[in-house]
């Protein structure tokens, strides 16, 4: 049977790499330890599988065709298509069909109704974790991408709903795999709006917070009403409170935060890895 190895989330930003040269060298040096801190801890959860939660970048679908959940069940995904992204070391990601396979059956039998695609292009919301954490290798990777941009988006609630499906779905898989989950975006942030480039400190304080609790319906309410008032971008918190709902009770640890308008976003890195990863 599978085994749960542990939640882990980070921010992404394209400035974070399109800009890297032209920021101070302190902000470098602490975003470098940041997500190598991730990295570390990803290695050390000893994961065969990683499910990573983005949303998609407008590269593989656009309004005329917008999933809410899309699964990648293919043998491999292409590697990021943005030009400040050339540097990725990977053109195409390794995948895990089988137990993608089996997600896409436990959503549907706990009444999810994913989309499903054996190809995804994985931008750089995806890949800006996988490359900066300075894995020595990447595991096989399941993508999941999540509706954070458009409205009618998922809810909090089915967000965290999301999350505890995957964690069963680990649980019921028949195959002795360790499965991690990785959750990837935001926090604060605004695109194409007056308030671009202003991080909202007291959004990211409040929904961090709140993932330090257990009780779903209170994490769900609080981080919901604190997204009325927070940047479009903030909606990929969604991402985090996928990895916090298949953490089940395990205790969310921060590893670091810094607003940060150099590249337009809140930064934030954690993980609620399991206390004993044997």
């Amino acid at each position: 049977m599978g085994t749960f190895a542990g939640s882990f989330a980070a921010s992404h930003g394209p400035i974070i790499v399109r800009d890297w040269d032209k920021l101070p060298a302190s902000l470098q040096e602490r975003l470098t330890r940041d997500f190598r801190e991730v990295g570390r801890r990803i290695a050390e959860a000893k994961a065969d599988v990683l499910v990573v939660i983005s949303p998609d970048h407008w590269v593989n679908f656009f309004l005329n065709n917008l999933p809410t959940v899309c699964i990648g069940v293919g043998a491999e995904n292409d590697g990021p298509p943005e030009p400040f992204m050339a540097a990725f070391p990977y053109r195409t990601l390794p995948g895990d069909p089988d137990f993608a396979q089996h997600l896409m059956r436990s959503a549907l039998d706990h009444g999810f109704d994913p989309s499903a695609s054996y190809r995804l292009t994985l931008d750089h919301g995806f890949c800006i974790p996988l490359w900066l954490s300075a894995l020595a290798a990447l595991p096989r990777i399941v993508p999941v991408i999540i509706n954070a941009l458009q409205e009618p988006m998922p809810t909090i609630e089915r967000s965290l709903q999301l999350g505890r499906m995957i964690a069963a779905a680990v649980e019921s898989y028949p195959s002795d795999v360790r499965v991690a989950v990785l959750g990837t975006g935001g926090l604060s942030h605004s695109i194409g709006e007056p308030t671009m480039g202003d991080v909202d400190e007291h959004f990211d304080r409040v929904a961090l917070d709140a993932l330090r609790g257990h009780d779903d319906g209170q994490v769900a309410a609080t981080i919901s009403d604190a997204l009325t008032t927070a940047g479009n971008g903030s909606h990929e918190v969604r991402c985090w409170v996928v990895a916090h709902g298949a953490a089940g009770q395990a205790n969310f640890d921060l590893i670091d935060y810094l607003p940060c308008p150099e590249v337009y976003i809140g930064c934030a890195f954690g993980s609620w890895q399991p206390p004993s990863i044997s």
